[in-house]
């Protein structure tokens, strides 16, 4: 049985191949996540100084909106919703810390004054970003210009919207696929005599 075949046969899974589908769903979660981090530090944000920040901002969070729009039609039509949630999860947070992380180096590189530390690294950067994301503040850096505050700012009020509305998208996502996971199952014609196979049993 290929694996397509064993996703659209849930109930027919073996604990096996349930092993295989978590394991794959762990591999390409952390693959997503790692290629985002290392796209951040290799490409050109340096080539940025200059450009409006703000315009620039908002176009990335229009991407992050089609994004999660393309992720929740993602769920909806999986066979197994609730790990292509995962997924989905796993793109779009680090898709969206990237995103801040890139417009606080740039913002640092424009000006000494806007933040506490003079020279903000990418690593500093992305490590700000988490502790506004995760409310920490340990006060290391912080921002120090009006601009800087009104960027950090617009973070802490999308951290609430990822956090909380995003989740429960993704949710509403999951429940509307489950749905339509069971539909189709239930669909699906039985065996009419001996020679026929259900799906999930087939070799």
């Amino acid at each position: 049985m290929t694996n397509d075949q064993a996703l659209g046969a849930g109930q027919s899974l073996s604990r096996a191949e349930r092993r295989r589908v978590l394991l794959r769903v762990l591999f390409r979660s952390l693959a997503s996540a790692f290629v985002l981090v290392a796209l951040y530090y290799v490409l050109p944000i340096q080539d940025l100084q200059g450009v409006h920040l703000g315009a620039s901002l908002s176009v990335g969070l229009v991407i992050l909106v089609v994004v999660i729009v393309w992720q929740v039609r993602a769920i909806t039509r999986h066979s197994y919703p609730a790990l292509r949630a995962v997924e989905a999860l796993a793109l779009t947070a680090p898709l969206f810390l990237v995103l801040y992380a890139t417009t606080y180096v740039v913002l640092a590189q424009d000006s000494a004054t806007n933040f506490s530390t003079h020279q903000l690294t990418r690593t500093d950067a992305l490590y700000f970003t988490l502790t506004v994301f995760s409310t920490v503040g340990f006060g290391d850096i912080t921002a120090t210009s009006q601009s800087a505050r009104v960027f950090v700012m617009v973070q802490m009020v999308l951290d609430l919207a990822v956090l909380g509305l995003g989740v429960q998208v993704f949710r509403g996502a999951v429940s509307v696929g489950r749905k339509h996971s069971s539909a189709q199952s239930g669909d699906q014609p039985e065996a009419k005599d001996g020679n026929d196979h259900p799906e999930g049993t087939q070799s």
